[in-house]
């Protein structure tokens, strides 16, 4: 009877391992997700790369420097993982390190590593993910997986200083956020052009889109053509390393008004931060050029909602933008993926990933959705895709009304994509630019 009982205790144990490393899946996709939420046609592979970005300015080091003292340059590092529709094989699972910076724990989608190219349909649009402080390339690869399965090359960044395992000065991160992307951007626009190469001929550059969470929200309204306030071009780093970034300045034009604006053609924003820091104000914000997708959480307490991101979302007059807006959410809305089940035992950590109200899986099929949506409109020209975006502002107001047959009848305004009783606790608001 000891050794039944032995062997049935290790039988639970293996079990219960093998139900742990099951449920940290970033690929789920539940049965009530709207409809453009589903993987695409393409297999997915995924690669990781270690880019260097020469001759940079070392915002740690100067942290320390003295006033007036020249900054010291260094040869910056970036780990990208790119995910690329690919020959199709078993599924590889991806090592990542939790927020607390030390833990280790395995997440499964559908990639294979360093898969094959299908190559049927290249060149793709190109689409780069930049993370929150902290984060890592990981926290939104249930967002890059679904892309890269619908067409897309998209490619996810470790930002130095500012991950779980580098966490640095905060300047490094104000500094850096909106160089790393346009370095990764042109780095894999040179490595497509080449004659040879794995990514030869794989990526269009000059269709490209941006999607940033936090701190890389922060970026991408930077990388979009926005600037930032005087007030905290000054006090945000030292030795005047944000002036190139503050609204109006000379070298913010110089960078952005020709080379960035005919590459990149839409920005996805989750939950962008520095509103409520007064990182922005209207003349900053009316300087973003390129279409933009805000997603936020009605209660998120890091960026702010009304003073916050919808007051970035209206502000940013001179293009065309939607806001999505998660009533009830936080901080969290819709972008990190589910949080793996190591992060239960203790609630600082699970936090970081999870939100009080809402389903992480459901927040983040709902992102697939719209951002599927966005991308294929802006980047693809795919017109079909507008549908998707030209709703009745609240979910809650929809009016579901379909014949037998299934065709609409004429006071049918339910949202598009979503099936009846399903798009719940949403709002979606569009403003075009003022021309």
């Amino acid at each position: 009877m000891k050794q039944l009982a032995l062997v049935l205790a290790l039988l639970t144990t293996a079990l219960a391992a093998d139900s742990s490393r099951a449920e940290n899946r970033i690929d789920t996709i539940r049965p009530d997700a709207p409809e453009l939420a589903a993987y695409g046609e393409f297999s997915v592979g995924v690669r990781t790369l270690e880019l260097v970005n020469p001759d940079q300015v070392d915002v740690v080091a100067a942290q320390a420097a003295a006033d007036g003292e020249v900054p010291s340059r260094y040869d910056r590092p970036l780990t990208i993982d790119v995910w690329y529709p690919g020959a199709a094989g078993e599924a590889t699972s991806y090592d990542v390190t939790l927020r607390d910076g030390r833990t280790a724990v395995e997440v499964h989608g559908r990639a294979r590593r360093d898969a094959d190219a299908d190559r049927s349909a290249a060149p793709y649009p190109l689409v780069l993910i930049s993370h929150g402080y902290p984060g890592n390339r990981f926290l939104l690869s249930h967002l890059a997986e679904n892309l890269a399965s619908k067409g897309y090359v998209v490619a996810s960044i470790d930002h130095t200083d500012s991950t779980y395992r580098t966490l640095a000065a905060f300047s490094s991160t104000l500094v850096n956020r909106p160089l790393d992307q346009l370095f990764v951007l042109e780095e894999l626009e040179r490595r497509s052009v080449a004659e040879s190469g794995f990514f030869a001929g794989l990526v269009d550059a000059d269709h490209s889109g941006l999607i940033g969470y936090s701190m890389g929200g922060y970026g991408a309204v930077i990388t979009s053509g926005g600037g930032i306030t005087a007030e905290s071009a000054e006090r945000g780093a030292p030795l005047g390393l944000l002036e190139m970034h503050r609204a109006g300045a000379e070298a913010l034009e110089a960078r952005f008004a020709n080379r960035v604006e005919p590459k990149i053609k839409a920005v996805v924003a989750f939950a962008p931060w520095g509103m409520t820091n007064d990182v922005w104000d209207a003349q900053g914000l009316s300087a973003i050029r390129i279409p933009t997708l805000f997603v936020a959480g009605s209660a998120d307490a890091v960026s702010g909602y009304e003073d916050g991101v919808q007051a970035m979302f209206e502000q940013a007059t001179s293009v065309d933008r939607h806001l999505l807006t998660f009533l009830n959410a936080g901080h969290n809305a819709a972008a990190p993926m589910p949080a793996p089940e190591e992060t239960r035992s203790g609630r600082a950590i699970y936090s970081h990933y999870a939100d009080p109200v809402w389903d992480s899986v459901r927040m983040n099929n709902i992102a697939q959705h719209f951002v599927t949506a966005f991308l294929g409109l802006r980047l693809k020209g795919d017109e079909s895709m507008a549908g998707y975006l030209e709703l009745v502002e609240e979910s809650d107001a929809g009016v579901w009304a379909k014949n037998p047959d299934g065709s609409s009848k004429p006071e049918h305004s339910y949202w598009k994509g979503f099936a009846n009783q399903t798009a719940r606790g949403l709002r979606l608001e569009t403003l075009s630019a003022e021309r």
